[in-house]
C-alpha cells in the first residue's frame, strides 16, 4: 500500500497493527486494555492526506480514547473475514460504522482481495456469461470493472448492481449484529442518500448505496448520523493537506482538514450522548 510510505510531501500515518490481525492501519497504535470508541470506515475514516483526520480530532475534543480502525478503500469484508477485528470492536463502548460503498465485497458475480477490498481478484461464471464478450483478466480494481461493464450495457449492468446492493445490505446488517455495544451508523457524502433510480449512478459515493439501503439499516443502529459537508468547508479544497506532487490529483477527491473538522464537531457531542 504506498499510502503507508511516506515520501517528498506526504504524511507519516504511523502505521500499526492489533492482535493477530494482517490489516494495517494509522496510528499511533492505541492500548486497548483501558476503554475506547471504535470507528470503522473507509479513505475518509482513514483521514488519507489529513493530518488530523476527524477520529483524533474527535479524541481529543471529548476525551473519548479513539480507536481509528479505517482503512483506505476498505469494503465489508475487511471486518467480517477477521475474526480479530470484531472482537475489538465489540469491546468499544461505542462503535461508529461509517457507510462505505458497496463495490468491494464478494459477491456471487465476482471476488476481492480479503483485505484490500478495491482489488477485482475474478469474475464468476455467471459474470462472464452475463458479459461474454469481457476479457476480466484486464482489470485489477472494482470500480475501473463496474465502470466498464456499465459503459459496455447500462441494462445488463443493472443486474450487477441489484446484487450488489443486496449482498451490502446482508452484510451491514451481519456486521451491526455482531456488535454488541451501541453503535452510531455514520453517513459521509456531498449529499444525503439518494434515492433508488432506474440507472445506477457511479459518480455518487458512496457507491450504489442509496436511501432505501440506509433505511433498512437505521432501526439496527442505536443511532444515525447524516453528515454532508458545507459550501465554507468544501472551499477550503486541499488547504492543510499534506501530500506529494504525484499524489494532487487524489488528494483534491478527498476531504480535506476542514470537512474532518465538521464531521467531528458533529459527531463528537453525538458520541458524548450514547455515552
Amino acid at each position: 500500500m504506498t499510502y503507508e510510505k511516506p515520501g517528498a510531501g506526504a504524511l507519516d500515518y504511523y502505521p500499526c497493527r492489533y492482535g493477530a490481525s494482517r490489516v494495517t492501519f494509522r496510528g499511533p497504535r492505541r492500548d486497548l486494555d483501558r476503554p475506547y470508541v471504535v470507528m470503522l470506515g473507509g479513505t475518509e475514516t482513514y483521514g488519507k492526506f489529513v493530518p488530523e483526520p476527524f477520529p483524533a480530532l474527535v479524541d481529543s475534543a471529548t476525551g473519548l480514547r479513539v480507536v481509528n480502525l479505517g482503512v483506505v478503500n476498505a469494503g465489508l469484508d475487511l471486518y467480517l473475514k477477521d475474526p480479530g477485528l470484531l472482537d475489538i470492536a465489540a469491546r468499544a463502548e461505542v462503535a461508529v460504522v461509517q457507510i462505505v460503498g458497496a463495490q468491494n465485497l464478494s459477491n456471487r458475480f465476482y471476488s476481492v482481495h480479503a483485505r484490500r477490498n478495491d482489488r477485482f481478484l475474478c469474475a464468476s461464471p455467471v459474470l462472464r456469461n452475463l458479459y461474454d464478450e469481457v476479457v476480466f483478466t484486464e482489470f485489477s480494481f472494482t470500480r475501473h470493472m463496474l465502470h466498464a461493464l456499465q459503459a459496455l450495457s447500462a441494462d445488463r449492468f443493472e443486474v450487477v448492481a441489484e446484487e450488489l446492493r443486496t449482498a451490502w445490505v446482508a452484510r451491514m446488517k451481519t456486521l451491526l449484529a455482531s456488535l454488541p455495544c451501541p453503535t452510531l451508523l455514520l453517513w459521509i457524502g456531498d449529499t444525503p442518500p439518494p434515492m433508488p433510480g432506474r440507472r445506477s449512478d457511479l459518480a455518487q459515493n458512496p457507491l450504489l448505496v442509496d436511501a432505501e439501503m440506509v433505511a433498512a439499516l437505521r432501526v439496527r443502529a442505536t443511532c444515525y448520523l447524516e453528515i454532508a459537508p458545507s459550501a465554507a468547508a468544501l472551499a477550503r479544497g486541499t488547504s492543510g493537506m499534506a501530500f506529494s506532487a504525484l499524489d494532487e490529483p487524489a488528494a483534491q477527491s478527498l476531504p480535506g482538514p476542514a470537512v474532518h473538522r465538521q464531521i467531528a464537531d458533529q459527531l463528537g457531542p453525538e458520541l458524548l450522548r450514547l455515552l
